[in-house]
């Protein structure tokens, strides 16, 4: 079982930067897939980006050029660094935990946490 808790959401001017974090619990967090989607109001759930066990990653066309992911496996920790954010990527933003087989598609993944609201102003 893994529970993931994000944080580092918030309101920022366009052009701004976040950082957010995910907290997992669990032993085995180094063998797990780690990745961030999105959702905004009436639209599907959006493949940010992924981090596999080997430190690999993949981006979404969102996050190509302004955003990076990162692990830190001592601490069970997850990050998206986020720059030049605009409007588009308000949405809920949320930490996602799979298999050594998960990519981009949301139902690769098994565990999900609650969310946390990104907000950029024009």
């Amino acid at each position: 079982q893994v529970q993931l808790v994000e944080s580092g959401g918030g309101l920022v001017q366009a052009g701004g930067s976040l950082r957010l974090s995910c907290a997992a619990s669990g032993r085995t967090f180094s063998t797990w897939t780690m990745a961030w989607f999105r959702q905004a109001p009436g639209k599907e759930r959006e493949f940010v980006a992924l981090i596999w066990r080997s430190g690999a990653i993949t981006y979404g066309d969102p996050a190509k050029g302004r955003f990076a992911i990162s692990r830190d496996n001592a601490r069970n920790m997850v990050y998206l660094q986020m720059n030049s954010l605009n409007p588009e990527d308000t949405a809920i933003y949320y930490c996602a935990a799979g298999g050594v087989r998960a990519g981009y598609r949301a139902d690769d993944y098994d565990y999900w946490g609650q969310g946390t609201q990104v907000t950029a102003s024009s």
